[in-house]
């Protein structure tokens, strides 16, 4: 089930709002909490029941994992905390690499050995990955002692609570579970509804209207166009820049206006991430919760920026190699991650011997290096990264400028000079201005989807849903 579908827009999400709101009326606070589970385990389970099975696995492992940790006495542990935290980790990532990544590691054993080991050609379930980190980041909390969780029915609706489930943003326990037992958190709140409905309608018109535009015209460029010449190839890899963003800053939104509708404050996951004018700025805006999670849990226990220059270095580019790898199984994917490693070493040794950029060249530049690396993140294959980047940068030109191109100032006019959806809702809109918004986009959205289900076209998942 995709939030932008009908059967989420008219059915589930009205149909789940309302029962547990009214369990709660009632004061069945337990109901209400299992309702939202069922609920949320109904919805991932929608794409193939078959992935429930894992998930379910995965949530009672790391229940008694994180529950055991936080009861271990320290002073005399018949278990070591460590290990049981690291045999907790390691459980996680064999769990991810096989159905993730088994079928890649085969294919350059292939490669490398000149071998003929079959493929298991595994389904990937969905939001393996984002479940995972979760947890992982559950398990190190309750190591830690910052979380402790004795209550399955609590740890279930941590874990599956269907606005963040299937693409993040990756949450703590400690910033969403205390706002499930909120007392005024149990009962509706019409402010909160009408902000909800409000983000919600702006991810949506992001999702279907535009990201769902661009990628029409990325999609005849990377894996229809057999060549490119010059405007094309940038078109190809402005059009999925653009998809990206608006696909992923629309699913955040829907996300966040979701959450909110139950009075569940999701952490900001977007913040115009375009216009960063470093590299580092960049990742301060983009997939926020997956970059605290990199820096958390990965960077600052290699050593962060505590062990001196070189080690720096190098902990920057394994966390994000690790990045990489985590979007996809794939060498590209590899190699953008490196690419942005490389880029962050740039950037910190730049700042170290004081130089300065003018804030719109240190945009430009900031931009045009993400939207390179897209072009890696994107392709399929190397064959089709190298055709789009060869074409991009062929400056014997002899094509004219399409007039396609117009669409693109529009969008980076936008992008720059707009407020994102986090500004807008803190703006003092009157009520009514936000039920006119709210209702101007909502229905623009719902005309779009109509056209697709009229030409009997799918409608499209989410990027993210892939990684």
């Amino acid at each position: 089930m995709l939030f932008n579908s009908y059967e989420f827009i008219f059915l589930f999400l009205p149909i789940t709002f309302f029962i547990y709101f009214y369990l709660n009326y009632k004061r069945l606070t337990e109901a209400s909490k299992g309702f939202l589970v069922f609920s949320s385990l109904f919805f991932y389970s929608w794409w193939n029941v078959a992935y429930l099975p894992i998930i379910l696995s995965s949530m009672l492992f790391n229940y008694i994992i994180g529950t055991s940790l936080g009861k271990i006495n320290k002073d005399k542990p018949k278990v070591s905390k460590k290990a049981l935290l690291v045999f907790g980790i390691v459980a996680n990532i064999a769990l991810l690499a096989y159905f993730k990544y088994m079928d890649f590691f085969i294919e350059n054993i292939n490669f490398f050995t000149d071998s003929n080991i079959p493929l298991l050609h595994l389904a990937l379930p969905l939001a393996i990955s984002f479940f995972t980190f979760q947890q992982i980041a559950y398990l190190v909390d309750s190591y830690r002692g910052e979380t402790r969780e004795y209550d399955f029915l609590n740890y279930a609706l941590f874990v599956t609570f269907f606005p963040q489930l299937i693409a993040g943003p990756i949450v703590h326990h400690k910033e969403m579970m205390p706002q499930f037992n909120k007392k005024r958190n149990k009962f509706k709140n019409y402010e909160n509804i009408q902000k909800g409905l409000f983000i919600f309608s702006i991810g949506l018109f992001k999702k279907v209207v535009i990201a769902d535009t661009f990628a029409v015209w990325a999609t005849k460029g990377f894996d229809v166009s057999t060549t490119l010449n010059f405007t094309e190839a940038w078109i190809t890899s402005l059009s999925y820049t653009f998809q990206l963003y608006f696909d992923f800053s629309g699913y955040t939104d829907m996300a966040i206006g979701a959450a909110l509708l139950f009075n569940i404050k999701l952490p900001i996951n977007f913040n115009s991430p375009y216009k960063s004018i470093s590299i580092q700025d960049f990742w301060r805006r983009w997939h926020i919760t997956l970059s605290r999670f990199l820096k958390d849990y990965i960077y600052i226990p290699l050593g962060g920026n505590r062990k001196g220059e070189f080690r720096t270095y190098t902990n920057l580019m394994t966390t994000f190699l690790i990045g990489g790898i985590w979007h996809g199984a794939g060498w590209t994917f590899i190699f953008w991650g490196f690419l942005h490693g490389i880029a962050l070493v740039i950037h910190r040794i730049w700042n170290k011997l004081g130089f300065k950029l003018w804030t719109w060249v240190a945009w430009f530049v900031t931009f045009n290096f993400v939207n390179i690396a897209w072009v890696f993140f994107r392709a399929k294959s190397w064959d089709d990264a190298l055709k789009v980047l060869h074409a991009m940068f062929d400056f014997n030109m002899t094509d004219s400028f399409n007039i396609v191109a117009l669409s693109y100032v529009i969008v980076f006019l936008f992008v720059i000079f707009f407020k994102n959806s986090n500004e807008i809702i803190k703006t003092n809109f009157s009520k009514n201005m936000i039920l006119f918004l709210s209702s101007f986009l909502f229905v623009l959205s719902l005309l779009q989807l109509t056209n697709i289900m009229i030409q009997k076209d799918k409608v499209s998942e989410f990027l993210y849903f892939n990684f």
